[in-house]
């Protein structure tokens, strides 16, 4: 696999997903708001899964596929719910 100079390292293809902000949500916040900011750009999972995580959605459909929904779907948790505790205490 080629490294992307902007990807971060410590990316996993799947969020440890839990109800409260995570250290993974922690050291990543900056790839969630790449993956809304793509988002809002109206670019696909494959572009973003180049872009943001690495995954050549060419070589690895699937996997570009879910990573990118997995770190999609926890950016918005994130916007919607998670941001809260950022601000907490």
């Amino acid at each position: 696999m080629v490294k992307h100079p902007d990807v971060e390292a410590g990316l996993k293809d799947e969020v440890p997903w839990s109800d409260s902000l995570t250290n993974y949500d922690k050291e990543h916040f900056t790839t969630y708001m790449r993956f809304l900011d793509a988002g809002a750009d109206d670019a696909t999972y494959e572009e973003m899964a180049q872009a943001i995580l690495g995954i050549d959605p060419v070589e690895e459909p699937e996997r570009a596929r879910k990573a990118a929904r997995s770190h999609i779907d926890r950016a918005n948790w994130m916007m919607t719910v998670g941001y809260k505790e950022l601000f907490a205490g």
